[in-house]
Formats: structure tokens, sequence, C-alpha cells
């Protein structure tokens, strides 16, 4: 392994994740993972890692970190006014860090987490087939635990691509966290525990992020959605993004540290396509639910996949800089500007 990182200050909630612990579910093992997957994947593609490498993900105060070696980097998601030695650190591209440099983050300006990945992914042991730390499980990632002080970060190995530094995603594919958030979601699978007034309670209304919110669910505060008969059902699985309502009427969205199974009426599921947003939302944050079809959220989906794939397999344009170097020949100074193209 070789160390790139040293951790000065660890920030509020810094943790290795990468997609998941996958296949345990039925043995109650949680699947953990990023809580937005999206941005890990970018993080990862944008320093030549495979899409499931493991990265670090930061949650709304950031650490600070000492650079040991040369290496590529790239931070997505929030924005947490990111530094590099005091000089903002560009997100959603591919950056270089030397050694003594140091990655600091300053205050929340966009979203709740950011996703540092390092060429060639973060090294620490695999436990069921995942580097995702598991906390109330105290497994994986760095001894099922968060990021402290005095922590060294290392890499696998080399990244499986060498992506040209200054390379940006798409302006397209970057999305936005606003402080409203509209969820797409699919009904059920027990929308036929509550009543047409609770139905169109939770349609119609506007709820905001508790504090209660964490990498297990978000517990959403409005008006109280009407089931027919309580909330309890005998428990089932849950599923990533299903929203539950117990008993009180008030949802709760189930993100990567969801439990295996509940007994809380679901009524409905976020769309795939929005769980990236769900994720980046803070406490005081506005949330609003839309109703779409089960083909529509497929739809979204593969849209979003293929403008992403079409991104990854055509050659990437950097865009927004521009370089004047003075080269000295024969006693003769020549001046030449190469500018970044879109």
């Amino acid at each position: 392994m070789t160390a790139l990182l040293e951790t000065i200050t660890p920030g509020l909630l810094t943790t290795i994740q990468d997609r998941g612990r996958h296949g345990y579910q039925a043995f109650g093992m949680p699947v953990a993972g990023a809580v937005d997957e999206y941005a890990l994947r970018i993080a990862n593609i944008l320093v030549g890692n495979e899409e499931g490498a493991a990265a670090l993900e930061i949650t709304l105060l950031g650490p600070k970190f000492k650079v040991l070696a040369p290496g590529k980097v790239s931070l997505t998601g929030a924005d947490l006014g990111a530094t590099i030695n005091g000089r903002e650190f560009p997100r959603w591209e591919t950056v270089a860090v030397r050694a003594g440099d140091e990655i600091a983050f300053t205050a929340v300006k966009s979203g709740c987490r950011a996703y540092l990945a390092l060429a060639g992914g973060i090294d620490v042991p695999q436990v069921m087939g995942s580097r995702s730390t598991y906390l109330r499980g105290k497994i994986g990632g760095l001894e099922g635990r968060a990021l402290k002080a005095g922590d060294k970060i290392g890499v696998c190995a080399q990244a499986v691509k060498n992506i040209p530094l200054g390379t940006r995603l798409s302006p397209d594919l970057i999305p936005g966290y606003d402080p409203l958030i509209r969820l797409r979601v699919i009904l059920g699978p027990q929308d036929d525990h509550f009543t047409a007034a609770g139905m169109d309670t939770f349609l119609n209304s506007e709820y905001t992020v508790t504090t209660e919110a964490d990498r297990m669910g978000y517990r959403l505060e409005g008006p109280t959605i009407e089931h027919v008969a309580g909330g309890d059902i005998i428990s089932d699985g849950i599923p990533l993004g299903a929203v539950q309502i117990p008993g009180h009427g008030m949802p709760i969205v189930m993100l990567a540290d969801r439990q295996t199974t509940g007994g809380y009426a679901k009524i409905a599921n976020v769309s795939s396509v929005d769980l990236s947003l769900i994720g980046q939302a803070k406490p005081g944050d506005k949330v609003r639910f839309q109703l779409i079809d089960v083909e529509e959220s497929i739809r979204l989906l593969r849209e979003r996949e293929a403008a992403l794939k079409k991104w990854v397999t055509s050659p990437r344009r950097i865009i927004g800089r521009s370089w004047q170097f003075r080269i000295t020949v024969g006693g003769k100074s020549f001046s030449t500007q190469v500018e970044e193209i879109n």
C-alpha cells in the first residue's frame, strides 16, 4: 500500500465507502456503501478507477488532509468549500496533488456529502466483498469506524485508466443540490394501507428534513399521512429509497445503512434516478413527492446512464481555462498560449 493522505482533522463524519455489500441482506447485513452512489461513480471515473472503487464520503463539515505522495484525485458531490493549499479545489474534475499539499474544507455551500476519490482506489481489507464502512456493525473501512486524526489513507494500485488532468464532467451531467427537492416516486408496495386523503396529503404536501437524518434514513416532518388502520405490517424487506410511514404519519426515506427488514407500511419508493438528491439533503431542506410509474422511472434512469456512457466513451474535452508559456531558444524568447476547448 502506498500512503497518499494523512488525516490532520477528520471532519464531522468521513468514512470509506464503495458501492456496498451486496448479497448478504438475507442474513441481516445491510448493504451500506455510498449514500450518493452517482457522485461516487463519477469521482472514480475521473481518476481512472473502476466505478465501484472505495473513496471517501465526507459529510457536511469536511476534514483536513496532508498529501504524502503525488497522485490524481477528484472531488464530486456536495460543495463543502474544498481547497488545496488555500485555493479552490475544482469539483467534478481530475486534479493533481503533490507531496506536502494540504486539502481542507471550509463550509457547506450546497449539498451534504462530498466524495474524494484517489487514483488506484482506497486500500483497506474487503469484508464480504466490500470495503464500505458499516458504522453500526463496526465492520469495513478502517476498523469499522469513521476517520480520526492520524489515519493514513493508501491506494491499492495504479488506476485502471490514465485520465488527463483537467478532465471535467459534462455540465449537463452535474446535478444541482436545491434546498427544495422534488423526489419522483413509484407507489407501493403497501399503498393500499393509506386512505385517499392520506395519499393526497403525501403527494401534495411539503415536508422538512429533520435533524434525525443520517446514512440509515431521513425522517421528514410535515402534514400527517393518514393510514386506513395503522402503520404496522408484518415485517418485510426494505429496498433502497423506500418511504416508510409509521403510525405517527410522518415519512422516513430509507438510505444506504437501512435495516434489512421493517414493520412499517411503505407508501412508495424513490425512483433510482433521484436517490442521489435525497442523499444530498440537509436538515431544514424541503421535500416534495411526485408520482411516476415504473416505466417512467426506468426510462429516466436509462437516459441518464446513456448520457453518462456517451461522455465516458467519447473524447473528453476540457473547458474554461488557458495557460501562457514563455520559452527561450538560442537566446530568443517565444510566447504561446494553450486554450481549453469546449
